[in-house]
């Protein structure tokens, strides 16, 4: 890592035995993506719940080059003050996992491709209140796409690290090279 891993508790005492299985899981997350910005995990209570003094929340955020934030959040159900949070930690670090997996195979060129099918990407940048985005699509630029481009009505469901196959448009749109079909790989 470029920065060291901070790790933040938020209105609560610090503990040492979660601070330990953090490091433990940043460490790993090094082996899996080799350039790795800065790491932040903050553990706080939930927020928004009539239960936050009882339910334990983990925020993961990692930044590499040339990407918005990877973000893994879990929330689990505190036990007595000597409990393990062990499935938080491990159910945040996942899910940030995963989407790093992801990035280093695109970037790698390991994704596979069907005849027909067109090209994976990932959403890199979404503008839902503009109705548009953009998606990195191994060997090109950022692609621009609108909420028109997106199969099935699923512009709403999408977020930042969202997996789609696209069609790449034959012209320019406002914003550069275009996807002129957009679909998500999750609601396949």
């Amino acid at each position: 890592m470029d920065r060291p891993l901070q790790i933040v508790f938020r209105d609560l005492e610090h503990s040492d035995s979660l601070e330990h299985l953090i490091r433990e899981r940043a460490q790993r997350l090094e082996h899996v993506f080799h350039h790795i910005i800065g790491m932040r995990a903050v553990v706080s209570p939930a927020q928004g719940s009539e239960t936050a003094k009882k339910t334990l929340a983990l925020t993961v955020e990692v930044e590499v080059p040339g990407r918005p934030l990877i973000v893994g959040k879990s929330e689990e159900p505190r036990h007595d003050s000597k409990g393990s949070p062990t499935a938080l930690v491990k159910r945040s670090f996942d899910a940030v996992q995963r989407q790093i997996e992801a990035l280093a195979d695109i970037r790698r060129g390991q994704v596979k491709h069907h005849d027909g099918e067109g090209e994976t990407g990932v959403v890199t940048r979404l503008f839902p209140q503009q109705n548009y985005g953009f998606i990195e699509v191994k060997g090109a630029g950022d692609l621009y796409f609108t909420r028109n481009a997106v199969q099935r009505g699923d512009f709403d469901a999408m977020q930042v690290g969202s997996h789609v196959i696209i069609t790449r448009a034959t012209t320019d749109g406002p914003m550069g090279p275009q996807a002129s079909s957009v679909r998500c790989v999750d609601s396949l």
